[in-house]
């Protein structure tokens, strides 16, 4: 990486603030990944806005991460600048029915804020590992709830750097996706529109998602959560147990005896396993049910 990129960056965000080499392993939930030439975490939108003017200025690539809860970082790392949307912007507002919410506070804070405060309709949310920025991007949902209920607004920067409020019905969520994925915008910052509620009730119905998420998946080993998206009419987890694929296993990388949704990291995995093993499943889902298995986890760096 440049030294005067670097120092660029030590400058707008602080030197503690920027790392070299930094392994991405420490930063994604998987604890998998090799160094990010640069790591830098800013810590408001105007030094995101700066950062972001430099990278493309010297067309030095970027990639904005959060939590790191669906990504899977390639084992040569990433020759470029993470720039982490988290901690550093993190804050909530919340006034009458709607917060607002930076992009890097955790969906598990903003749910439990959202009990604090008495409103309802951010439940589904409670147990999801990932950033609102994250959840935005990717339309994040569970147990019936989806991102695009609950989201009024979000504030992002476009692809040049501009600015942009963008409405509801503007953002374009459907399964796993928007427009924000689309066109590789930054988020910034969400607002929420949610329901009065009895805290009592959010409380239990919260309680009872977590027992369920305790019960049903491996969150005693790390992993990026559902590994494949639904396809049509099907569910992914139950194909490959059908396909005789429960507790398979390539390298450190298993498929959970627990949910054949999830691929593990056993404790030594590398991404080069993890993505020989989705690859080995998607091909024996496809000879078995003629279904295509597309993976919701994303890749970063040279596969």
């Amino acid at each position: 990486m440049n030294k005067e990129i670097v120092t660029q960056f030590q400058e707008i965000a602080g030197t503690e603030q920027v790392l070299i080499q930094e392994p991405m392993k420490n930063h994604t939930t998987f604890r998998i990944g090799g160094p990010a030439a640069c790591f830098v975490r800013p810590q408001d939108a105007g030094q995101v806005e700066r950062i972001l003017h430099i990278c493309r200025e010297n067309e030095v690539p970027w990639f904005i991460l959060g939590n790191g809860s669906n990504l899977l970082v390639s084992d040569r790392g990433f020759d470029g600048v993470i720039i982490q949307i988290y901690r550093n912007m993190s804050r909530i507002q919340v006034s009458g029915h709607h917060m607002t919410v930076q992009a890097g506070a955790l969906l598990s804070a903003v749910a439990k804020q959202a009990l604090r405060e008495g409103l309802s309709g951010l439940e589904f949310a409670s147990g999801i590992p990932g950033t609102v920025g994250g959840a935005v991007v990717m339309n994040a949902g569970a147990y019936g709830g989806e991102m695009k209920d609950v989201v009024e607004s979000v504030t992002v920067l476009d692809e040049e750097g501009a600015v942009r409020k963008l409405a509801r019905e503007e953002l374009q969520m459907g399964y796993r996706t928007s427009l924000v994925k689309k066109k590789g915008y930054t988020v910034l910052e969400a607002v929420l529109k949610l329901n009065d509620g009895d805290p009592a009730a959010i409380s239990a119905r919260m309680e009872e998602l977590k027992e369920q998420r305790v019960s049903k998946q491996p969150l005693e080993y790390p992993s990026a959560g559902s590994t494949f998206k639904r396809p049509e009419g099907y569910f992914a987890g139950k194909l490959i147990m059908d396909s005789g694929l429960r507790g398979f296993r390539v390298g450190g990388a298993q498929i959970s005896e627990k949910h054949c949704g999830f691929v593990i990291n056993t404790g030594d995995a590398t991404a080069e396993d993890v993505v020989r093993l989705i690859r080995q499943v998607q091909d024996i889902v496809y000879e078995k049910f003629h279904v295509k298995l597309e993976p919701e986890v994303r890749f970063l760096g040279i596969f």
